[in-house]
């Protein structure tokens, strides 16, 4: 989902989360058999920092996947250990995360990350290594560029940006739209690129493109701007924090056309900050939690017994990325990293919550994205979108 600014952490903070530099080990040797009776799989994720309600439900998910798995027999007889590494939602500790779970753990395999940036920090050590690793939502394309060991069950953002710009185009029937990026986000930067891209093949038109920063919290000048090119909706592609802030601002001003963004903003908070200001706004997914799939409808029963809250798509995509591996791992030859490795890359149609799930030769995942609408502080599913190439028929708001 995310792409973090690099930030290279004190030695103090580093020994505290008990991360520790160590020396590279071939894969064939202490991290080719889990030791002891356990198989070991390593985690590592925001689980505090800037990004932690994304790195806890993702963890919470992982958890309850592997809980159920052991209680129904584990991987041959043997159960999972699944060891969680905090990386703080930093790139510089993602790495040395990776490596201690590697190094000092002997995962044979890694799940991890949602934030991009830390996603390829962990995953060229990973590469490197000749451990397989799994990301559960990162969506930059850059992740899995890194090698044949990494792979991710969402989709990616330029798929999720055409789907939004199909959406606005013939979905919504916009022709005009405001385009609202947070220029200190690869990921909200990469997403504008990819929408206009798209909306313009389309024939539509950018009336106006504003930028902030992260740290910014006045954005009154730049939606006073965007309220005068009279856009039909308004792009912000970025975070839950900025754009519940964005939206109360907006809707101060006057605004009334619908937002749209994507699976930035996916996070209770959302709606905690921006309340009303987000009626009838838009977002691409990757799940609608009140989907009333029987498949869904369980895993949402099974987490909300366990943690008492219901679960949003990151943790949809935590435990299907975590039960991916668990299929791949009692399909390979054996359990050395290669072997996982092959039977991940062979994956079709595996029956995910978030959709059926094909790993394609980019060891990327196909499936839909979800357009997501919400309607008196609740996200419910407006549509699914397989293939943006392909017209919609206009769906009324």
């Amino acid at each position: 989902m995310m792409r973090l600014k690099m930030w290279h952490a004190p030695a103090a903070v580093l020994i505290a989360t008990g991360i520790v530099l160590s020396g590279c080990k071939s894969p064939s040797n202490s991290a080719s058999q889990s030791t002891g009776n356990d198989i070991i799989v390593g985690e590592y994720g925001s689980l505090t920092g800037p990004q932690a309600t994304f790195g806890k439900s993702t963890d919470n998910a992982i958890q309850l996947a592997v809980e159920q798995l052991n209680s129904a027999g584990g991987i041959n007889g043997r159960k999972v250990k699944v060891v969680t590494q905090d990386d703080m939602s930093q790139a510089n500790n993602a790495a040395l995360a990776v490596q201690n779970l590697i190094d000092q753990q002997h995962a044979i395999a890694v799940l991890g990350e949602v934030a991009s940036s830390c996603s390829e920090a962990g995953g060229r050590v990973c590469q490197e290594k000749g451990i397989p690793m799994i990301s559960p939502s990162s969506t930059n394309p850059a992740v899995t560029q890194i090698g044949d060991d990494i792979f991710r069950v969402c989709f990616i953002d330029p798929f999720q940006a055409a789907v939004v710009a199909r959406f606005a185009h013939d979905g919504l029937g916009a022709t005009r739209v405001a385009v609202f990026t947070n220029t200190d986000q690869d990921y909200s930067t990469g997403f504008t690129k990819n929408f206009i891209a798209a909306f313009t093949a389309m024939g539509g038109t950018i009336v106006i493109q504003k930028s902030y920063g992260g740290s910014d919290t006045d954005f009154r000048g730049s939606l006073t701007a965007i309220a005068q090119a009279k856009p039909q909706a308004i792009l912000i592609p970025g975070y839950y924090q900025d754009v519940a802030s964005i939206a109360k601002q907006a809707r101060a001003l006057g605004i009334t056309c619908p937002l749209l963004g994507g699976d930035g903003w996916d996070s209770p908070d959302l709606i905690k900050i921006g309340g009303a200001a987000l009626n009838n706004c838009y977002f691409s997914d990757h799940l609608a939690i009140d989907d009333p799939t029987p498949a869904v409808a369980k895993f949402v029963a099974a987490y909300k017994a366990k943690y008492g809250q219901t679960p949003d798509s990151l943790a949809a995509l935590g435990y299907d990325s975590a039960n991916l591996l668990f299929a791949a791992m009692k399909a390979a030859k054996s359990l050395t990293p290669s072997d996982i490795r092959d039977a991940i890359a062979a994956t079709k149609n595996f029956p995910g919550i978030t959709g059926n799930i094909t790993i394609n030769a980019q060891r990327n995942a196909d499936k839909p994205a979800v357009i997501i609408k919400i309607v008196n502080g609740q996200f419910t599913k407006y549509m699914s979108i397989a293939n943006p190439d392909v017209p919609l028929q206009p769906k009324a708001s």
